[in-house]
């Protein structure tokens, strides 16, 4: 009886001290978890929750990284009213805080929908998969495929790194909505 109830009191203690927000019992309580991960991002975005948002990631340095399509670059050249402007690179990389300051100081409200989700995971990394549309107001501003690394720390999942590709609406950039 004595062992028995050694055995429940550590457990207990075990049990309490333990980061439960970290602790994921099977991949499908990772995928649980990295679900809500995304809907904070998704929220963070359209309450403009600076704060939320850059809670949800591993360092204010990850990599984020867009990718534009040849026809985003070649109609956003286009627009260019003199020959010595600079030119749209292909690849630019930014940061999670620039992205979500933008999104705060911005009038209009901004939103990203997200589609076929795909999350596969061990529990401890994860990389998530899906299409993306970005939103400004009413506009579909640029759209196409992302990718979110993910590790769990102590604190729980965090997004370690984003890339995306973007075919962007040919207006966006010229207006001043990107």
């Amino acid at each position: 009886m004595k062992t028995a109830l050694s055995a429940v009191l550590l457990g207990i203690g075990l049990f309490f001290s333990a980061p439960h927000s970290a602790f994921a019992k099977s991949p499908a309580d990772s995928r649980q978890q990295i679900e809500g991960i995304i809907e904070t991002f998704r929220q963070a975005i359209i309450n403009k929750d600076t704060a939320g948002f850059m809670k949800l990631f591993l360092r204010d340095d990850i990599t984020w990284t867009a990718v534009y399509t040849d026809g985003s670059v070649d109609r956003y050249n286009a627009t260019l009213k003199d020959p010595k402007e600079p030119r749209s690179p292909k690849v630019q990389s930014s940061s999670p805080r620039k992205f979500i300051e933008n999104i705060a100081r911005a009038r209009e409200t901004r939103a990203e929908t997200f589609s076929n989700v795909r999350i596969d995971t061990d529990g401890e990394i994860a990389q998530v998969w899906f299409d993306y549309t970005f939103m400004v107001g009413d506009y579909k501003n640029n759209w196409g495929k992302e990718s979110w690394q993910l590790v769990r720390t102590e604190a729980g999942w965090k997004i370690a790194a984003v890339v995306w590709s973007a075919e962007e609406n040919p207006v966006a950039r010229a207006n001043g909505t990107l």
